[in-house]
């Protein structure tokens, strides 16, 4: 008989055995860490929508706050209760802008790096309080 043979298979056999396990055991692991790593991306995303739910509820009541202070009848009474003595604009003083404030005022903030484009020259305003030249 030859032993030799037999034995020789049966070593393969477990070696291959051995192998299989271990390899599947590390994609088990591999699977499970990927699996705890996406539960705990997921926990933090909730975390931040709430934390970002809660800001817009903040930002909310805020401006509801801002806007209730600055109504009209709020503003009259913390007049009259300051002695502050201020009156209602007449509508000749109040002045209607019909395009956006924040591109006006931005084209007026930088007037001289748009006019250096067209070619033309902005001298800015300066004013002296205290009357010393310049």
């Amino acid at each position: 008989m030859n032993t030799k043979a037999s034995s020789a298979f049966a070593t393969q056999l477990v070696i291959s055995a051995l192998v299989m396990l271990g390899t599947g055991g590390g994609l088990g692991f591999a699977i499970v860490d990927l699996r705890h790593d996406i539960s705990v991306s997921a926990n933090n995303t909730r975390m931040v929508e709430q934390r970002i739910l809660e800001t817009e509820r903040l930002v909310a009541e805020v401006s509801g706050a801002i806007a209730a202070d600055q109504s009209p009848e709020v503003l009259a009474r913390r007049n009259q209760s300051l002695a502050l003595g201020l009156v209602q604009p007449s509508e000749a003083q109040v002045v209607r802008v019909g395009e956006s404030a924040v591109a006006r005022l931005a084209a007026k903030r930088n007037a001289e790096i748009f006019a250096a484009e067209r070619g033309e020259v902005v001298m800015p305003v300066h004013f002296n309080l205290g009357g010393a030249k310049r």
